[in-house]
């Protein structure tokens, strides 16, 4: 009877740690879900308040493009991170892009590697694009954390998905042949390589 007893209580707290845990988990997602609801109630009140308002919602939110690194940080420091982050990841590279020569390419820079090589992301950001580009062939583009945009142009095995976070050095896959078509946007004016590594 006794150990009748011991295993049902053990049972009991088990099931209270467990619903405990289930609790706290519904909490957090009915928390970020309260705040979206917040933020497009708050965006549909601001715009029928004038027409002005709709006139900057128009020209601020629905032209300009959304700063998702920015927003991402500002989310982690408020609510910590929505992923749990891996232990055992390990920076296959880590540095500069290594290259033989350097020239002017169309709005960005071309630089001469080894045929295959990999490229790694110079910055750590979201996969704002991944695709064909004309001029660049396959190409992706990563909005830095430090509000960059880097375009990665000659690429093929491409390893990452549009909206994906990608951390610094990450692998986005190699070139098709020996040039890396390099582009480097930030404010709206466009930044040689070496400038943007100082």
């Amino acid at each position: 009877m006794d150990e009748y007893l011991k295993l049902h209580k053990s049972k009991k707290k088990g099931f209270i740690k467990e619903s405990s845990n289930k609790k706290r988990i519904i909490n957090k997602y009915l928390t970020r879900f309260m705040l979206a609801i917040i933020f497009f109630l708050a965006s549909i009140i601001f715009t029928n308040i004038s027409d002005t308002n709709l006139l900057l919602y128009k020209e601020y939110v629905l032209t300009e493009s959304l700063p998702f690194t920015k927003i991402k940080n500002w989310y982690e420091e408020l609510f910590g991170s929505v992923l749990p982050k891996s232990e055992n990841t390990q920076t296959v590279m880590s540095g500069k892009l290594v290259y033989k020569e350097i020239t002017d390419y169309l709005d960005g820079e071309s630089l001469t590697v080894n045929a295959k090589s990999l490229v790694n992301a110079l910055a750590s950001g979201v996969v704002v694009y991944s695709g064909e580009k004309e001029g660049y062939g396959n190409t992706v583009i990563i909005q830095g954390i430090d509000g960059a945009d880097i375009w990665y142009g000659n690429l093929e095995n491409i390893s990452v998905s549009l909206y994906d976070y990608i951390e610094s050095d990450t692998i986005l896959g190699n070139t098709t042949d020996e040039y890396l078509y390099l582009v480097i946007k930030k404010d709206n004016k466009f930044i040689k390589y070496e400038d943007y590594q100082s």
